[in-house]
């Protein structure tokens, strides 16, 4: 290991980096140096490489798992500003330290990196080599709050795990970390003992003291105007919510709290650190890097060759993430059919195909030029244009200057009822080089994501950089320069090939081209490719891939790679007595490996993993298969620790986490989740044998929080209580209703299909709403911390599927859980929680595709989401028919003239007129017919009696009668026909 850190120091060294030392505090990355974090402010640039001992507590598994310690050592390189070279230079130190990039897969896996506690982002890559994550490869764009001009370059190695793969070890206690020395006999036991500290012995009062004292005294300092130390401090303060957090002590709005305070102090540092470097004139300089213009065009080459040609173009990336390779896709094609719309260039097809690192564009049959055309400019007025001598005014000479134009050769024109002065000029077509030289660099600089970043090219903003842009018409460059990118006739394959760039001759036969280097630039056809070679390597084994469940995350693959190369891999069948869940949670989300299983849906001990480009197959496989030997230790790890702890003692840990400070622990959501939904169960005709499960379930809700599994796999919450509480002696339906209690956990996810299951779901969903939204916990924009959204709509969703739960309401849930609040809940506060469940089931019917105004006519139902729902399909069931239009004619007609409020309340004795009393007849007659329970189709089945008798109302009596006291009875008169009305429908928002 010394080797690898001279060897690291010796590279970058060479590349104009100076050697900085560790910092003298625990640290949990490179990043916190200050090395890092100070020194990226400003403009002063900074080359700077180190050794940086990282601590992290929460990877404390006492020298056990292969993988993870908790302090572990990270080569930590800053590149300001970003050289444009970033990745080729650090593939250069991966072959410093004796890695064949070659024989291994190493891939550029999208990573948005983030430090909520020192309000830092940027956007990059982790780097794997052969399935292992061994690099973090970032952009800074923000550190301490505070926006990054210019932009750094972050490259973080992992030392243990890139030592582990080139000295082909499987624990990181047999590197051979000097000559005849081991790294586990230099640091075995202090591995042990500081694991024994974090998650056992480490005392959570103290701790938390600690880290209000480091706050205060971090303040305090910044009051000085000292940053260097404030700033030390704040770290203080990091290791400290480290420590809580390995201990379980930390919830999630105490994280998000404790966050906002570090990132706060974290910015003033910042702050003042720039503010210090400025005062002292910037001691290293400014950065010196030249401001490229955003899209100075070259003047056009002259045309080429005559008859019909194809456009080649190609914008170059570094890797993009999987969703906006899919995406560019769709915006290069709209901007360039955009674009070719408004010119009057002919051409033929157009196609758009998209890679991890380039979008590729061939566009068929381009014409030479545009046609010539005519154009007429309209002038004045021609009664404006001369005086009475037929003399030219200064309206015409002034239309004639400004068109360069001999106010003879001008015309004249009709343009609607008036006549104008006009001139007619032949247009010459412009050569269809300078078409595609104006329109392509807007394609370039128009590029946006869902999160942009910038780097060294002014005026530009994407996803990740922009590195070069081939555009070729036939065989000549379509010239044009966007931010300093010169568009030419070189494009980049693998980074590995014996030629990484080449020369492109021609447009034509680009995309096969690509093909010959290793590149496939259509994404089906990498999916496709991907799919058959699975489910040939699984049937090796007597298996099968299901490419329906994994569909998504082929997806994913098929844009992580130029030209997909699936290996077959396998893993130790001792893991298979770990939960199936576990075993897919870890292959699926955190290495993107295909699991392949037996005839009987059994999971069999194979994987498939994909690398990009050619490999040797054998070396990445060994990689792979100790990447997830390490992952499955893990998850064994905490799989024996959980077994070992009854199920009280994981509640009891609910007690450390705080849900929210005034809301209470964990533990105390939990209790209020069992007792809301015990008490929506009294409200409901539901089975002895379902009351006995909810009541066993309710005492367990939530117990899996306090497991070692859950805190490392928070995906995992429900799915292990219920394999928990199996294993515990629960009987089969407690188990499934606490995994149930946690569904809907996305979009897609299924429902709760017992009713155990779903009153505790519902419970739990209404627990959050209607503590956080009083609190002012509402989402905002794209921000929903609490997955507020997400579980107003599975409280509709848990509703529609099961119609037996229709006596509970959403207002009585929200009521319900609002009386177990620790804190009071206004009628205002539920008034409004009930209306943000009730905007997310009206946003879910527009996106079903119900129109805008049945789904408003049916929300006044929707306290009741089933019965609404089929409110709006007899309403949607009417539309055409004679009931509805004349019913709807009447009662918004008695709308438009009763004033709001109107009492129902007419004295018969008032009456003047047979039509009054044939009014209230035909209310009363009507009411007799719809009963207690109302609905739409039998109301407009009976309701001809009514509509007559509205119609003759209006037509025979004067409503607003001068006398105000008949007026106001007549008045209350027809409120009895909105009595009656509006229950059914909010009539007034009908067409």
């Amino acid at each position: 290991m010394q080797e690898a850190l001279l060897a690291l120091n010796a590279y970058w060294t060479q590349q104009g980096c100076l050697v900085a030392q560790p910092m003298n505090s625990e640290v949990g990355a490179g990043t916190l140096n200050p090395a890092t974090f100070l020194r990226v402010q400003g403009p002063e640039p900074w080359r700077v490489a180190y050794v940086e001992p990282s601590v992290r507590p929460d990877d404390s598994r006492y020298g056990e798992n292969p993988n993870r310690l908790q302090t572990h050592t990270q080569f930590q390189v800053i590149l300001k500003p970003e050289p444009g070279n970033a990745q080729e230079l650090y593939l250069g130190s991966l072959k410093a330290l004796g890695i064949d990039i070659e024989a291994h897969d190493v891939r550029f896996v999208e990573d948005n990196w983030a430090s909520p506690a020192l309000g830092a982002w940027g956007l990059g890559w982790e780097v794997w080599l052969d399935g292992l994550e061994i690099t973090q490869f970032t952009y800074f764009q923000q550190a301490g709050g505070m926006t990054l001009d210019p932009v750094s370059v972050e490259i973080t190695y992992g030392l243990e795990r890139i030592l582990m793969a080139l000295q082909g070890v499987s624990h990181f206690k047999d590197i051979a970390y000097a000559p005849g020395i081991t790294y586990g006999e230099v640091f075995g036991q202090a591995e042990y003992e500081m694991s024994r500290y974090y998650l056992d012995d480490a005392d959570v009062e103290t701790n938390r003291e600690l880290f209000e004292a480091y706050a205060r005294e971090a303040r305090r300092l910044l009051d000085l105007r000292l940053p260097v130390p404030a700033y030390s401090y704040v770290l203080k303060c990091s290791h400290s919510f480290n420590v809580l957090d390995a201990r379980g002590a930390i919830s999630t709005t105490e994280r998000a709290r404790s966050f906002a305070r570090m990132r706060g102090l974290a910015h003033d540092v910042a702050e003042l650190w720039a503010e210090r470097r400025a005062e002292l004139g910037y001691p290293l300089g400014t950065d010196a890097a030249t401001e490229e213009g955003a899209a100075a065009q070259e003047a056009p080459a002259p045309a080429g060759p005559t008859g019909l040609r194809t456009l080649a173009f190609e914008i170059g990336f570094e890797e993009l993430p999987p969703a906006e390779a899919t995406r560019v896709v769709d915006s290069v094609r709209e901007a360039l059919e955009t674009g070719l719309g408004a010119a009057r260039l002919g051409h033929g097809a157009l196609h758009v195909a998209a890679t991890p690192r380039r979008v590729v564009v061939t566009l068929e049959g381009v014409e030479t030029a545009e046609p010539d055309h005519e154009q007429t400019v309209k002038g004045p007025k021609v009664a404006a244009a001369y005086d009475a001598e037929g003399g030219p005014t200064p309206a015409l000479l002034g239309f004639a200057r400004s068109q360069d134009a001999d106010p003879a050769e001008l015309g004249r024109a009709a343009f609607g009822k008036n006549e104008h002065v006009v001139l007619t000029r032949l247009v010459r077509g412009r050569p269809a080089e300078e078409v595609l030289a104006q329109l392509l660099p807007g394609v370039v600089s128009g590029l946006r994501a869902e999160k942009n970043m910038r780097w060294n090219a002014s005026g530009l903003s994407f996803s990740r950089p922009i590195r070069w842009v081939l555009a070729l018409l036939g065989d000549e460059v379509v010239p044009f320069s966007v931010s300093g990118l010169d568009a030419g006739r070189t494009t980049r394959v693998h980074r590995t090939a014996a030629q990484p760039v080449i020369e492109v001759p021609a447009a034509d036969g680009y995309v096969e081209l690509l093909a010959r280097h290793g590149i496939i630039a259509d994404t089906a056809a990498r999916r496709a490719a991907i799919e058959a070679a699975a489910l040939r390597l699984a049937a090796q084994v007597g298996g099968t891939v299901d490419l329906e469940a994994n569909s998504a995350l082929v997806d994913e693959i098929a844009n992580l790679v130029e030209y997909p190369t699936p290996i077959l891999g396998t893993f130790d069948e001792k893991y298979l007595e770990l939960p199936d869940q576990i075993l897919t949670t870890v292959m699926r989300k955190h290495q993107r490996y295909l699991p392949v299983q037996g005839a009987d849906g059994a999971l069999l001990p194979c994987f498939v993993t994909v690398a990009n480009g050619a490999c040797d197959q054998d070396v990445v496989r060994r990689g792979n298969e100790a990447v997830l030997r390490a992952r499955y230790e893990d998850a064994a790890f905490f799989w024996r620790a959980d077994l070992d702890t009854p199920l009280e003692a994981m509640q009891e840990r609910l007690q450390l986490l705080t849900f929210e400070d005034t809301l209470g622990s964990m533990a105390d959501r939990a209790q209020r989740i069992g007792s809301v939904a015990t008490e929506f169960a009294s409200q409901l005709p539901i089975g002895a044998r379902d009351v006995i499960t909810l009541e066993r379930a309710a005492g367990l809700v939530k117990f899996d929080l306090g497991s070692q599994m859950v805190t490392e796999l928070s995906s995992l919450a429900g799915v292990m209580a219920e394999v928990y509480a199996r294993k515990a002696g629960q009987p089969e339906e407690v188990a499934q209703a606490l995994f149930e209690g946690e569904l809907p956990r996305h979009s897609a996810d299924r429902l709760p299909q017992t009713t155990p299951g779903a009153l505790l779901a519902l419970a739990d969903r209404a627990d959050l709403l209607a503590g956080l939204l009083p609190l002012g916990g509402a989402p905002t924009g794209g921000s929903d911390p609490f997955g507020l959204r997400r579980a107003a709509l599975g409280m509709v969703n848990i509703l529609r599927t099961h119609p037996a739960l229709a006596p509970l309401t959403v207002s009585s849930m929200l009521r319900i859980a609002a009386e177990r609040q620790p804190v009071p809940v206004t009628d205002e506060s539920l008034a409004e929680a009930q209306q943000f469940v009730v905007r997310r089931f009206e946003q879910q019917l527009l996106e079903a595709g119900h129109a805008v105004h049945d789904v408003r006519a049916v929300l006044a139902q929707a306290d009741r989401p089933v019965p609404a729902a089929a409110r709006l399909a007899e309403l949607e069931a009417a539309h055409g028919s004679e009931e509805l239009a004349l019913a709807t004619a009447a009662i918004q007609r008695v709308l438009r003239i009763v004033p709001a409020g109107t009492a129902p309340t007419p004295d018969a004795a008032l009456f003047s007129t047979p039509l009054e009393g044939e009014l209230q007849q035909a209310v009363e007659k009507t009411r007799a017919v719809l009963g207690s329970m109302p609905d739409l189709r039998t109301f407009l089945q009976e309701s001809a009696v009514l509509v007559q008798a509205v119609d003759a109302f209006f037509e025979g009596v004067m409503v607003m009668d001068e006398d105000p006291a008949v007026r106001a009875n007549r008045l209350a008169l027809l409120a009895t026909v909105l009595e009656l009305t509006t229950p059914l429908l909010a009539w007034s928002e009908l067409k």
